[in-house]
């Protein structure tokens, strides 16, 4: 994983709980509020949602509704969508003018769950992991279809499957579903994590750590991959994919609060579209996309996001009937791994913490 994507996760995991707590009683309470997740309030409700202003349907004239989305980490190509929505007028066309902010301290499941910020990027295991404590957010629509992660390590490392693992060091920064997931797939080969060893290597970014303090990795392919690529380094990538479904989950999502969906759908229904808009383009046009995002983030490496756009457009609705869909059976796997190994306590409810009813037909 890459390094500001490490520190979030690293504090998520470590103070998540809390933090979300805390967020909770800022929001006056939390238990589920019926019928917001996948079988319950659709996109239909009313409400106040005549308040979002469509300009297309409600006249030029009608200011757009400011709202804000809170990203997950640094602005990377998994966000492409929402800066194309924001800056091809995708989201004007819905009525709203979109902010794009990053989360700093809080979290963007926080933000969220607090009501200072409308929706936010966040991934299958925090929105999990938020409803376990009951904080109720919901995610609206996958950003990518298929998990793209896995560890990596330099060629010359010779680490080709999790037996090899076996005696290597691994780099991480103390989350104990790193220990988790590397254990569950070693034991897909008869391998024993207890020879492998962990090593904290705190913010070191991955291309230093591994040539000098460690020997594995977990990163997403589509950016630190990439950047191997185009360093011309040689990795070994093992794929959480080919070794268990159970580990294909969704990340990132959007998300957002059951309190905005039960209070406003039509505000939900006109993000959900403006940002399906973004992603299509994304997927038709990734040359273009990735220079709305090298324009708008011109301190990213410019050749790295136009190498991972071209990547990565193919993987954001990839085998789904549409982008943004997701299925009940991959929310349920993951709780049941989360559950069977130790990193998720309390209750979870799969059927309330995702929704595809705001998503465009």
């Amino acid at each position: 994983m890459s390094r500001k994507w490490r520190m979030l996760f690293r504090k998520r995991w470590g103070l998540l709980a809390l933090a979300l707590l805390l967020a909770l009683a800022g929001c006056g309470g939390g238990g589920k509020s019926g019928g917001t997740g996948a079988n319950g309030g659709g996109a239909g409700g009313s409400g106040d949602a005549g308040a979002t202003g469509n300009g297309s349907a409600d006249g030029a004239d009608k200011p757009l509704e400011k709202v804000r989305v809170v990203l997950d980490w640094s602005p990377n190509t998994n966000h492409t969508g929402l800066y194309v929505a924001r800056d091809k007028g995708f989201f004007a066309e819905q009525g709203l003018e979109v902010e794009i902010v990053q989360p700093g301290e809080a979290g963007a499941e926080q933000m969220v769950a607090s009501g200072d910020a409308e929706f936010g990027v966040s991934y299958q295991e925090a929105v999990t992991l938020a409803r376990t404590n009951g904080v109720p957010i919901v995610s609206i629509a996958a950003v990518i279809q298929h998990n793209t992660s896995g560890f990596a390590s330099p060629v010359d490392k010779n680490i080709r499957t999790p037996k090899d693992f076996e005696g290597k060091r691994y780099g991480g920064w103390g989350s104990p579903v790193e220990e988790a997931v590397i254990d569950s797939l070693m034991q897909e080969v008869g391998g024993d994590v207890g020879k492998v060893e962990f090593v904290n290597v705190g913010d070191t970014d991955f291309f230093t750590a591994v040539k000098r303090d460690i020997d594995f990795f977990w990163i997403f392919y589509g950016w630190t991959g990439i950047e191997a690529e185009l360093r011309g380094e040689e990795l070994n990538m093992i794929w959480l994919t080919d070794y268990s479904e159970k580990l294909d989950y969704y990340t990132p999502v959007l998300a957002t609060s059951e309190k905005l969906i039960r209070e406003r759908p039509e505000l939900v229904k006109a993000f959900v579209a403006g940002a399906a808009a973004g992603y299509k383009f994304a997927i038709e046009h990734p040359e273009e996309a990735a220079g709305v995002l090298i324009a708008a983030e011109p301190d990213l490496n410019a050749d790295l996001v136009r190498a991972s756009q071209k990547w990565l457009s193919a993987k954001y609705q990839d085998d789904a009937p549409r982008w943004g869909e997701q299925k009940l059976e991959v929310w349920k796997n993951y709780a049941d791994w989360m559950a069977e190994h130790g990193v998720m306590e309390g209750e979870f409810d799969p059927e309330t913490a995702f929704t595809n009813e705001f998503l465009p037909e």
